[in-house]
């Protein structure tokens, strides 16, 4: 155990979800009449009463997870939606109780998981540092000697002595993240909420993460961006269902294997099943690709001289001018290869979308991306307002491999380096 910096053996958490039996909505006369029955019944002690139907459900956020962290290792804990990776931090951070299983953790653990996570919201800036170390073990004098670093890394000068509860999401976090990185925990843990911040920020904070591995000590990040896990980490955990489906000492070979899955287990077909997703102004319906030449809802993989047509379905109740969608297309590493909108052109082509349902469609022309694997979101906004599909926070996704088809030419019908592979012509002077 003397290397060893976290070790999980048969590691369970389930949850009691109850469903209530829900009466339909009633009229004011419905609500009279049977005020009026409430009383006859308890009037007469022979009335039998009866009970409303309750049903529970047990949920396994967690089932069976066994794995071992050394000290210094940096592991990136990655999976879809619901995949227990959150679950797993808050156990793991003793903020919440383990069904079954054990857990050794040798070292102190800071951890930064959602924001506000640690923070008194009526305290100031000043004084949440102090209490932040304080819960992490440490005397007044240690957490004195890095006061300033803490407040340079956090960038909140101005605003130290101001109310936690004033700052802005972006604030808290870097000042809550400056506080779990540099009062040297033995053991770093951060989920997602890095993604709240600016992307400069986000750039110090994997730094940042990278000092803290490299003192020695143990860091774990969760993240959907599979560029800042492959760049930090150095070993990884691919949880699916609560359960650990693959870990591996080679981080690239961790995240190839998890856009396989999620190719595999995703169609080239979105739909807006139980109308999960509402908005007045953009509702989804449907979200595919199609070819190019048949309009047939494509297969995978996709050879790449055939072009590839990207469709949005959506419902509009109330048309206003300010509203934008459009698509990201990522690579297997989660590196953002090209935005596309149907509002970069000039306004005169702007698409003419009327109240009701519409359907758009973008071309993604052929022999432009490389051999692999893709993942594009579906992504609406008003413009300068608010997002409606925000990137990064929803899964309407799609995933589609290209192989094959890149040229003409004998010498590559293969991968050939690069993001994207596009014929251009070469012309003799």
């Amino acid at each position: 155990m003397n290397n060893i910096a976290i070790k999980v053996e048969g590691l369970g958490k389930k949850y009691t979800i109850k469903h209530e039996k829900r009466e339909p909505y009633k009229t004011f006369q419905d609500v009279l009449l049977n005020s009026g029955k409430k009383i006859i019944t308890s009037l007469n002690p022979f009335t039998e009463k009866t009970i409303e139907d309750e049903t529970t459900e047990e949920f396994w956020a967690l089932k069976d997870v066994n794995f071992e962290i050394n000290k210094g290792d940096k592991v990136g804990i990655i999976g879809r939606n619901g995949a227990g990776k959150s679950t797993l931090l808050k156990v793991l951070s003793r903020i919440t109780e383990p069904t079954t299983g054990k857990i050794h953790i040798n070292g102190r653990i800071a951890s930064l998981l959602e924001v506000g996570t640690g923070f008194h919201p009526e305290l100031t800036g000043r004084e949440n540092i102090f209490l932040n170390g304080a819960i992490l073990g440490m005397s007044r004098a240690e957490i004195k000697a890095k006061f300033d670093e803490i407040v340079a890394f956090a960038e909140v000068e101005k605003f130290l002595d101001t109310p936690v509860k004033r700052y802005s999401s972006g604030m808290y976090v870097r000042l809550a993240f400056s506080v779990a990185a540099h009062l040297e925990p033995e053991i770093l843990v951060v989920d997602e909420v890095l993604a709240v911040g600016d992307v400069e920020f986000q750039k110090k904070c994997l730094g940042k993460m990278g000092e803290v591995s490299e003192d020695g000590r143990t860091v774990i990040f969760v993240s959907h961006n599979m560029g800042a896990i492959g760049a930090l980490c150095n070993r990884g955990i691919l949880l699916n269902h609560g359960e650990v489906e693959y870990q591996s000492n080679n981080i690239r070979d961790l995240i190839d294997s998890y856009f396989k899955d999620n190719g595999n287990m995703t169609t080239m077909m979105w739909e807006n099943k139980n109308n999960k997703y509402h908005n007045i102004f953009f509702t989804p319906q449907r979200f595919f690709l199609t070819d190019a030449k048949t309009g047939q809802v494509l297969g995978a993989p996709i050879s790449n001289d055939r072009g590839v047509y990207v469709n949005v379905e959506f419902i509009v109740e109330k048309n206003i001018p300010e509203m934008i969608f459009g698509y990201r297309v990522y690579s297997s590493s989660n590196e953002l290869i090209y935005v596309s909108h149907a509002t970069d052109v000039s306004k005169e082509l702007w698409p003419n979308i009327k109240k009701g349902i519409n359907i758009f469609k973008s071309l993604i022309p052929p022999r432009f991306l490389n051999e692999g694997t893709y993942r594009i979101e579906l992504v609406a906004s008003l413009y300068k307002r608010v997002w409606i599909i925000e990137p990064g926070k929803e899964d309407i996704n799609l995933f589609f491999t290209i192989k094959g088809g890149l040229s003409d030419s004998e010498y590559w019908t293969h991968n050939r380096g690069g993001l994207i592979a596009p014929i251009f012509k070469w012309e003799q002077l």
